[in-house]
């Protein structure tokens, strides 16, 4: 008998598990893929740590939650400044000043505010002449944040292509604000804390749940087993599809999935930096990662390394049997995911918990303060 048994092996869940066990209670994790870490699970390619689920750049401004993963990992200083390429001109992340400069030639944190307060007042008028005060779709939003001339370059192309849609029809608080900094300064979280654990996220997990009151089984599909697996513990975790545990029964909540495609290069550098954003439509994919700039190109011993992998990734329409990424929080779904919460406030020993279990899209270092959270809460 185990006192949890934890349905997902990401962070979520082995954040959890390793609370508990410190507390003396006995854990099963068990994960439907055949290694741990969830979507933050990085696999070494070429002396390269890949992330293989896409991007994840630690970034946090809770203390508590830092202190934690310091427990398990050494962070990196890596700090997120990605670029925008829109038809070959490239542009600096978030919208700062070597943007404006490159956008508009302004040169003085005075002159950028004028440009876009100009565009601005533009749009307002235009709306205004319409009999309209409130933006109607993400379009209107997002030129009255910044103005017309970015959001054509470096907002409408990546955002139909994430979405699947045009963004006058896409609603405006997908947008609520965009980051406009009149300073020289391309860090794009600007988080008190900031990295990436050397060695890649796998490892940091597999310390996370290295306790002798845990016990970790891979590859195990929880609804083909699950009145065994249940029988096995008084408490159930469970960090999957909150829909998925009900069988659907008041219908299928809608995501965003991503679709990857990996290349190992012969040559050091493909792109000289972790990310590039593809801001047009024509351009099928949202972006390049490449990977080895997470840890400055450099080996476990500091060497240069010869060869690059890039990732590109290609947004997509989430259908069953695809891997889920972004909850589509629009009125429909939440109203949907509602229901789900009021079966799952009744299921008697399960706790649901995570982004797919809360249906909610969650940083990491949310992830993991939501579980310590949880886990102070019942534990």
């Amino acid at each position: 008998m185990y006192d949890y048994l934890i349905v997902g092996a990401g962070l979520y869940g082995a954040t959890f598990a390793r609370v508990a066990a410190e507390k003396g209670k006995k854990v099963l994790v068990i994960d439907k893929r055949t290694h741990v870490a969830g979507n933050v699970f990085t696999e070494e390619i070429e002396g390269i740590q890949v992330h293989k689920y896409g991007a994840h750049i630690f970034h946090t401004n809770n203390k508590r939650v830092w202190n934690f993963v310091q427990k398990y990992a050494d962070f990196n200083r890596f700090t997120n400044s990605p670029v925008a390429n829109y038809k070959g001109e490239l542009y600096s992340l978030p919208f700062n000043m070597y943007t404006f400069n490159k956008m508009w030639g302004v040169v003085t944190p005075e002159e950028a505010a004028q440009k876009i307060e100009e565009q601005r007042a533009d749009a307002k008028a235009a709306m205004e002449a319409e009999g309209v005060t409130e933006p109607r779709n993400l379009e209107e939003q997002a030129i009255l944040l910044i103005g017309r001339d970015i959001y054509e370059k470096l907002v409408k192309g990546y955002t139909e292509k994430q979405w699947g849609r045009p963004c006058t029809e896409l609603p405006a608080f997908i947008i609520k604000r965009l980051p406009v900094r009149l300073i020289f300064d391309n860090n794009y979280f600007n988080a008190l804390y900031q990295g990436i654990p050397i060695g890649g996220y796998t490892k940091m997990v597999k310390n996370m749940l290295d306790h002798e009151n845990i016990e970790v089984k891979t590859g195990v599909e929880y609804f083909e087993n699950k009145p065994e697996l249940d029988d096995l513990a008084e408490t159930v975790l469970y960090t999957g599809p909150i829909d998925a545990y009900f069988n659907y029964s008041k219908g299928t909540l809608e995501y965003r999935s991503v679709r990857f495609e990996n290349e190992i290069l012969d040559k050091p550098s493909f792109q000289g930096n972790a990310a590039v954003n593809y801001t047009d439509s024509e351009t099928p994919w949202t972006r390049i990662i490449e990977h080895k700039w997470f840890e400055f190109g450099k080996d476990k011993d500091g060497n240069d390394l010869p060869k690059t992998v890039i990732s590109r990734e290609f947004s997509s329409e989430w259908k069953l049997g695809d891997e889920p990424y972004y909850p589509v929080n629009d009125e429909k779904n939440s109203a949907l995911y509602a229901q789900y919460k009021e079966l799952a406030d009744a299921e008697k020993g399960v706790i649901f918990g995570g982004r797919l279990g809360e249906y909610k899209y969650y940083d990491m270092d949310a992830v993991i303060a939501a579980a310590l959270e949880k886990a102070d809460e019942v534990l």
